[in-house]
């Protein structure tokens, strides 16, 4: 059901990002390793950077995923209530 306010309402796919974001840590770690082994510490560098970066988006997942339903919904848990209130813009 489309009610306009999909943007206030929107619900994250947090097992999704979960996954993906720990497949993006084990390749950020691996490119670490690699390109520090090969000399590159540019390269290197980056990848641990985006390893950084992974890992607080982890830490921000799982604190969304143990807030519980509010933020990782099953299918028992009803949908938002559309606003009260619709901003006209002229």
């Amino acid at each position: 059901m489309r009610t306009g306010s999909e943007p206030t309402t929107a619900r994250s796919a947090l097992r999704m990002r979960l996954w993906l974001s720990l497949w993006g840590l084990a390749w950020a770690i691996f490119g670490t390793a690699v390109f520090a082994l090969v000399g590159r510490p540019g390269w290197a560098a980056a990848c641990g950077v985006l390893w950084l970066v992974i890992t607080v988006d982890l830490a921000v997942i799982l604190k969304h995923i143990r807030q519980g339903p509010h933020y990782q919904p099953g299918p028992d848990v009803p949908p938002y209530r559309p606003p009260e209130h619709r901003h006209r813009y002229p």
